[in-house]
């Protein structure tokens, strides 16, 4: 599943390491609001690695957890989900919109290896200072650059480059950010 070359989801293995994940984030998503402490001890046991400080709103999906790396001062907003059949690494100063999914995992084209249960996954990177909008989706295989931002809505199919605004379906860049942007804060509105 790790190594990018086709695999079987369904059997007893991965599924007992599905059934794991769920079973925390089930103790996640129903704690109440004010057990933050317990929360995050519950992360900490689910993804594979933390680097510092990070905040998750509750309700939170994934697949294995352990293939999930977040870095310093991270944020996820409602409805975070991971489906991590694959390694995604998210770096520092990283804020997720309510919404999000990434997408490591995909299906064959052809129905009868799809019926076999077949799927392969692909490895998703966010750089440092990346800001990913309101209902947002990314796909297998792509890394968002540093300090760029995607926007709400966006379906990120390929790799999207360092320091740019990129937006839509599919998820093209508008344009790169400036130091206009740094004193213009009305223009980092549209």
């Amino acid at each position: 599943m790790l190594t990018g070359v086709p695999y079987k989801a369904f059997g007893k293995e991965l599924f007992h390491e599905r059934q794991n994940a769920k079973e925390l984030l089930f103790e996640f998503n129903n704690l109440p609001p004010s057990k933050i402490k317990e929360r995050h001890q519950l992360i900490k046991s689910l993804f594979g690695k933390i680097k510092g400080s990070f905040y998750l709103e509750p309700p939170l999906r994934c697949d294995y957890g352990y293939n999930i790396e977040i870095g310093k001062n991270f944020y996820a907003n409602y409805n975070f989900t991971v489906l991590d059949a694959a390694k995604v690494t998210i770096g520092d100063r990283v804020l997720i919109g309510p919404n999000v999914s990434l997408i490591t995992v995909n299906h064959p084209i052809d129905k009868d290896l799809r019926q076999e249960g077949f799927e392969i996954s692909k490895e998703i990177i966010i750089e440092n200072n990346v800001w990913i909008g309101a209902n947002v989706t990314v796909n297998p295989g792509v890394t968002i650059g540093t300090n760029s931002i995607i926007g709400s809505g966006s379906v990120v199919t390929k790799n999207i480059p360092e320091n740019v605004i990129a937006v839509g379906n599919p998820c093209k860049v508008l344009r790169e950010i400036t130091t206009k942007d740094k004193t213009d804060f009305e223009r980092t509105l549209k």
